[in-house]
């Protein structure tokens, strides 16, 4: 493929071979002619489904070939060029948006998303694409994933940050001989209608079983890794040949999320990314030195790139107690920044850093191979797009110290109920404002004696013997002695429901008070009673997966205790 298919030569600059075609309004690529040509650019078309046409270049018009016939293409000349850097004028006949487009609010997760949807609908664009495509590294996934992401679920996506030292400029960070462990690990989780996202880090000092793992190696052949019980989360890729198809297996046996991809970002992802979109601000409330890293930035904002914005990431000496969880913050608050640069305006509108994102991105991803195409990337990128910066959460593995003073472990409980809240599709942030309000309301108010309360009580997925440990708590310690147990509910429930009449309303708000029921669980309505054993109205309790046991508050992700930021917020690190 020549230059011109490569959609930049070695002296060109990308953003030089766009035009704006003043028939259509947009920017189209220009194609740097392998021969002399007319002044006139015809406007590119997509390619047919026979063999690609030939332009033979004419005074004033071209003439398309394709098979066996011709055809004449009118003249079409291409609009004054503006100066770089110049605002661009509106087409005739339009008017500039007033604010921003829905579709410009969209995030910017790959690459190369965008700026395939600007080039696909031209010839040269399917030249491009092509490139694009050919850029793309694959790794089997060795039958450790969901088998790819859907429309009409959740997605989880494993981004995995590598500590390998290959590329230009690389081998003088230490450890040259790296085999490229998961340094850096995020579970992301887009909710199934896409109102929120989940970024969670799992720090590579935590330890971790890592289970057996089918491989595929380099060369094809295939071979069952052993697992390691007890040891670091980062060991789980690079070390005794691991494929981030075990890093996948690893997250799955910790949390019980099966990841539908993984993305392996090296070293230079980040140096040529952040140069791509012209640099990425950060905020400090302390000068930062770190030798080992070779950071060194004073207190205040700062626009940082490439290898800057590697040392950056990688720093830890300089912030806090020196630890990899200092570090995560460090990156958390990196990445903020970098999606709200991806999201603006100023990149969304500049085919320049569209296309230097193209290039970068698939060059510096290492995907699995059920997602090895620019155009299945693009749905991917889409889909996560579709999350408004405000309602991307950032979160951590809560974890405590372990006891060699160099690891930690996953502290107990409260990191089973943050998988849990993200297995369950539970939102982090505040997705739905006045719908939380709305569901607060139900439990203000009036609350009933606790001997006035009527309610029959069924298992609906909670733990075998629950609904009968909860009757128990409820007579014998809270005096609520007219409550029946009445075995298994007819089906399985996520989460635990109370649903009662509404003259029953104050002795729902005392139930929840006793069981710390969140108000999302209560369920007001027309005949949601049943008539117990005295033949009066009982409410309907019914214990769902995500019931804790008597007296102990449901899973609610807003009163989750976790630390946890949006990628909207700015903030100020050290």
């Amino acid at each position: 493929m020549d230059a011109q298919g490569r959609g930049r030569a070695d002296d060109i600059d990308p953003a030089d071979q766009w035009v704006l075609n003043p028939t259509t309004g947009e920017y189209e690529l220009r194609l740097t002619p392998s021969a002399p040509q007319s002044a006139g650019v015809p406007r590119p078309r997509r390619a047919g489904a026979g063999a690609m046409g030939t332009r033979t270049a004419g005074p004033r018009a071209g003439t398309v070939t394709a098979g066996a016939g011709t055809r004449e293409m009118p003249e079409v000349v291409p609009g004054q060029r503006r100066r770089r850097g110049a605002p661009a004028e509106p087409p005739p006949g339009r008017r500039r948006p007033k604010g921003k487009s829905k579709g410009k609010k969209i995030l910017v997760w790959t690459g190369g998303t965008l700026a395939f949807v600007l080039v696909a609908g031209s010839a040269a664009g399917y030249f491009y694409y092509e490139h694009l495509n050919s850029n793309i590294t694959s790794v089997s996934d060795d039958g450790a994933s969901t088998g790819g992401f859907s429309k009409d679920r959740a997605i989880n996506v494993l981004i995995i940050g590598t500590d390998k030292r290959s590329g230009k400029g690389n081998k003088g960070y230490g450890d040259a001989g790296s085999v490229g462990h998961a340094d850096t690990t995020i579970l992301l989780h887009v909710s199934k209608d896409r109102t929120n996202a989940t970024a969670m880090s799992i720090p590579r000092d935590m330890i971790v079983d890592i289970p057996d793992c089918p491989t595929t190696l380099a060369d094809g052949t295939k071979k069952d890794i052993p697992g390691t019980p007890k040891t670091r989360f980062n060991v789980s890729l690079g070390q005794d040949e691991r494929t981030p198809s075990c890093t996948m297996r690893t997250v799955t046996e910790l949390t019980g999320i099966k990841p539908d991809h993984f993305l392996v970002a090296d070293f230079n992802a980040v140096k040529t990314l952040t140069s791509a979109v012209g640099g990425v601000e950060v905020c400090l409330n302390k000068a930062l030195d770190d030798p080992k890293s070779k950071l060194k930035l004073s207190a205040g904002k700062h626009t940082i790139e490439g290898e800057e914005a590697l040392a950056f990431v990688r720093t830890r000496h300089a912030v806090g107690f020196g630890s990899d969880l200092d570090r995560i913050k460090l990156q958390q608050q990196f990445l903020s920044s970098l999606m709200r640069k991806l999201s603006s305006n100023d990149t969304l509108t500049s085919p320049s850093k569209m296309l230097k994102l193209a290039e970068a991105g698939t060059k510096a991803l290492t995907v699995d191979s059920t997602i090895a195409d620019l155009r299945k990337l693009a749905s991917l990128g889409q889909e996560i797009g579709k999350v408004k910066t405000k309602n991307l959460t950032f979160t951590t593995v809560p974890v405590v110290d372990n006891t060699d003073g160099a690891t930690v472990l996953p502290t107990p409980v409260k990191a089973q109920e943050l998988f849990d809240t993200i297995k369950d599709d539970v939102s982090l942030s505040e997705v739905k404002k006045k719908e939380k309000e709305k569901e607060a309301a139900k439990l203000k108010g009036s609350r009933a004696k606790a001997s006035d309360v009527r309610v029959d009580i069924y298992n609906g997925g909670a733990p075998a013997g629950s609904a009968q440990e909860t009757l128990t708590y409820l007579q014998n310690d809270e005096g609520v002695t007219k409550s029946s147990q009445l075995g298994n509910a007819d089906k399985t429930l996520a989460k635990t429901t109370l649903a009662y009449d509404p003259d029953q309303a104050d002795q729902a708000r005392k139930l929840a008070d006793l069981l710390g029921l969140s108000a999302s669980a209560l369920q007001p309505g027309e005949g949601n009673s049943e008539t117990n054993d005295q033949g009066l109205p009982a409410m309907v309790l019914t214990l769902g997966k995500d019931f804790k046991g008597a007296g102990s508050a449901s899973t609610s992700g807003a009163d989750l205790d976790v630390q946890k930021n949006t990628a909207d917020k700015e903030t100020c690190a050290g």
